[in-house]
């Protein structure tokens, strides 16, 4: 049940400020991991880390967030 609970509530889209915030991904070019969030324009402040491990894991960030790309950073 509890599990069930949780998929509901990430259906919803997350708000943020797009002025400021921008949808990132962090790639290592050491070992491939792959962390999805939000980085700040001005100051480079990076947060809400989603760990990617395929292209569900993309999809269901960029759902959740409401965007359509995010940039690679490495």
């Amino acid at each position: 049940m509890l599990w069930k609970k949780s998929l509901k509530s990430s259906k919803e889209v997350v708000t943020y400020d797009k002025e400021n915030w921008k949808p990132v991904m962090r790639c290592s070019i050491c070992n491939g991991e792959k962390v999805a969030g939000l980085k700040n324009i001005r100051t480079g402040e990076f947060r809400g880390g989603t760990l990617i491990k395929d292209e569900k894991d993309l999809k269901n960030f960029m759902k959740k967030y409401g965007v359509e790309e995010v940039i690679k950073e490495y």
